[in-house]
């Protein structure tokens, strides 16, 4: 039964790789993987000889000799259990995406535009760089990634100069998530899943991550596509459309960076500062709405503001990304599945045998992310490793895991959405970009090893 159920994980995640040429999108897999290997877990469960425990870190002693009852009810326990670890990341994360949704809905991020003032490639490259790295570490990198692009298409017209811009957001961004609990999604579950602090994350992977994007960038300074200055036609540059966007946009930034703060001193888990932050954002959202669109200014969207309001909570509800959401819960799910008949924590242990060097490992990892799906990645080294909170082993996890996948343009959520924006084929990107995010991977990763001795 153990080999049938790492054959359907197999078959399962190559089904999420090859997504683009199966034209299969990658939540269908994802969530029928794990059905299945929870319906064969159950099926074989008197015929499995370990069970990982979730909560102690080790396997069960004495599983193979306890009778039927007690092996359903802890195969009860432990699903319970990892659906209730899932959650706390999902709900997180769409209290997330429902403020970015609010800020975007009062055109908030068109703000951003006003610190654009030069027509230099070569500055406004570094412009870029800047905001990608600070914004991706505050509303996630995808989030920055398109916020960011969306300015780019507004003020650069020449297709070629766009693409080799974009090319650099993608390794700002994911470099920025890689040093913030609330950056990407692969930290966001080291640090719910209590493997990393929010001080420590930031203050060992702070440095490793700006050398990321500082080395690529600087060298791509020098190169040709970002040498003279840009055409830009008057009047493209401009604030938001709303005056209520720059507000809108401080507020729901202080929201999300609230939400650490808020489980630093509660000690409650992520999820419950966020669904604060997400109410307080909502209030102000209503109240603006209210005012911007009085019932002697009547607007009609979607057919369901027979006063001439519509709830801006509600608007942003409908634009969440679900099938993200749904994939998020398939992978990790499926995951835990292996996790819990303690294969992962068996093949660490067969790792560690064949390669003594964990940090090899991990940087096989940050290139392995480049490749597949990091999330399921990082959902497998919290099974496999048995680590501390703050170990360096899990800041190590972050940084790979985070900036590994801007070697490729399908390596991170950043990079795909960067891909659909602006058409960017997959062999210009790994012709003209991904060298510079490997030499950023690199440089980051030496300067990582180096400081975490100090």
């Amino acid at each position: 039964m153990e080999t049938l159920i790492i054959i359907i994980f197999i078959l399962g995640y190559l089904a999420i790789t090859l997504e683009h040429n199966l034209k299969l999108d990658k939540l269908i897999p994802a969530l029928g993987m794990m059905a299945i290997l929870w319906a064969l877990v159950a099926f074989g469960i008197e015929d499995f000889t370990n069970w990982f425990d979730s909560s102690a870190h080790a396997l069960v002693e004495g599983f193979s000799g306890f009778g039927m009852d007690e092996k359903h009810h802890l195969l009860e326990e432990t699903l319970l259990h990892h659906l209730g670890k899932t959650a706390e990341i999902l709900f997180f994360l769409l209290g997330a995406m429902t403020i970015v949704e609010i800020i975007d809905y009062f055109d908030g991020f068109a703000t951003f535009k006003n610190y654009i003032k030069t027509k230099k490639k070569k500055k406004l490259l570094w412009i870029f760089a800047s905001l990608a790295f600070i914004l991706s570490a505050i509303i996630d990198n995808l989030t920055a990634t398109i916020v960011l692009i969306t300015i780019l298409q507004k003020i650069i017209k020449d297709k070629e100069t766009r693409l080799w811009f974009a090319g650099l957001i993608v390794i700002s961004a994911n470099a920025g998530g890689a040093w913030s609990p609330i950056g990407d999604v692969t930290t966001t579950m080291l640090w719910i899943g209590k493997k990393v602090t929010t001080v420590k994350l930031i203050e060992y992977l702070i440095i490793p991550s700006l050398l990321c994007v500082i080395v690529p960038v600087l060298i791509a300074s020098f190169l040709k596509p970002f040498k003279g200055s840009l055409d830009i036609v008057e009047g493209e540059i401009s604030g938001s459309k709303s005056k209520y966007g720059a507000t809108m946009l401080y507020l729901g930034l202080t929201a999300i960076i609230f939400v650490p703060i808020f489980k630093t001193v509660t000690h409650l888990p992520p999820y419950v500062g966020m669904m604060l932050s997400l109410s307080v954002v909502g209030i102000f959202a209503e109240i603006y709405s209210r005012s911007q669109f009085s019932i002697s200014h009547p607007i009609d969207i979607e057919g369901d503001n027979s006063e001439g309001f519509h709830s801006p909570v509600h608007k942003s509800l409908s634009k969440i990304e679900m099938p993200s959401v749904l994939f998020f819960f398939g992978i990790l799910m499926a995951v835990a599945a292996l996790e819990s008949l303690g294969m992962l924590f068996i093949g660490a242990e067969h790792l560690k045998t064949i390669i003594p060097n964990t940090d090899v490992v991990i940087m096989l990892l940050g290139v392995g992310s480049a490749v597949v799906d990091n999330v399921p990645l990082v959902a497998a080294s919290m099974g496999m490793f048995q680590e501390p909170i703050d170990s360096h082993l899990w800041h190590f996890v972050a940084y790979s895991a985070g900036t590994g996948g801007s070697m490729l343009i399908i390596g991170s959520a950043a990079g795909v959405v960067a891909m659909g924006m602006e058409r960017i084929n997959f062999f210009w990107y790994f012709k003209n970009i991904a060298w510079l995010a490997a030499i950023g991977f690199v440089v980051g990763a030496v300067a990582f090893m180096f400081l975490r001795n100090f």
